[in-house]
């Protein structure tokens, strides 16, 4: 396959790759040197542990919760109720805007209280949402929509709205329907905007959920966590923030392969 390309570009090919292999090394170096200077603050006693804990305890008491298999459950309600929000916030999300799109009237009618909500505190209204559709998981995944759900809508229809316009009157030129130019142009241009959106997605959705289950579970990294606050062992809280963490990046890194692989043309 060397042979379809020239000396100079499999040198460029080399440099990116050496490149990127630095900064991922740099970035497991930033890591691993973050958690030698906790480790080593709480073992001299420089920081107070009661408080921040430390790496060997939080490693501990993770490999307890993954031995007796209750860390399995709390993580996959947890998970569960944030899929799913993920995916109907996102979905739901995008419907509107699509709806948006198609009706100027609407949109124009719509956009004062697209505003307003987006400026509402989401988390506010979680206690409302949960008397709606009651304690469990309908009302913690209704949470985790209602956080992602109008930044969903704002940043899609803007995105479908930004399309260039000269495309748009060549194809109304020519005879094309109000669906076609959705599907043949509106939606492929989207795309880069749709990634960028599924990305911040991930983080509200995970607020929705750990807000909702503060509030209401008796089951998931929410509840562990306000457990952890109420008996005052920390270690269990700083265990289920860096699990957490640890989640967030797994999907987040799910959502850059997706994107490597759907904008590949526009490179």
């Amino acid at each position: 396959m060397s042979n379809n390309f020239s000396k100079e570009h499999l040198e460029y090919i080399s440099k990116v790759k050496k490149k990127n292999r630095k900064v991922f090394l740099t970035q497991i170096g930033v890591l691993i040197a973050f958690l030698l200077i906790w480790e080593i603050a709480a073992r001299f006693n420089w920081i107070d542990t009661f408080l921040t804990s430390s790496p060997s305890e939080i490693w501990k008491l993770f490999i307890n919760y993954v031995v007796d298999g209750h860390l399995y459950y709390h993580l996959g309600i947890s998970l569960f109720e944030t899929i799913v929000g993920f995916i109907l916030g996102t979905l739901i999300g995008v419907i509107v805007a699509i709806g948006l799109w198609w009706s100027d009237f609407w949109a124009r009618v719509l956009d004062p209280y697209m505003v307003i909500l987006n400026a509402l505190p989401k988390t506010a209204l979680a206690p409302i949402f949960i008397i709606l559709f009651g304690a469990g998981y309908k009302g913690i995944i209704a949470t985790a929509i209602s956080v992602s759900l109008v930044v969903t809508i704002l940043n899609m229809f803007i995105s479908y709205k930004s399309v260039d316009e000269d495309k748009l009157r060549l194809l109304e030129t020519f005879g094309a329907t109000k669906m076609q130019i959705l599907r043949k142009v509106i939606i492929p241009s989207s795309i880069p905007d749709l990634i960028s959106t599924l990305k911040v997605n991930i983080g509200l959705s995970w607020v929705g959920v750990i807000v909702g289950e503060f509030l209401v579970s008796k089951a998931g990294l929410g509840y562990l966590i306000v457990y952890g606050m109420q008996v005052f062992k920390l270690d269990l809280v700083m265990m289920n923030v860096v699990v957490l963490g640890f989640l967030c990046a797994i999907m987040y890194k799910f959502i850059a392969i997706v994107e490597e692989r759907f904008t590949k043309w526009q490179k």
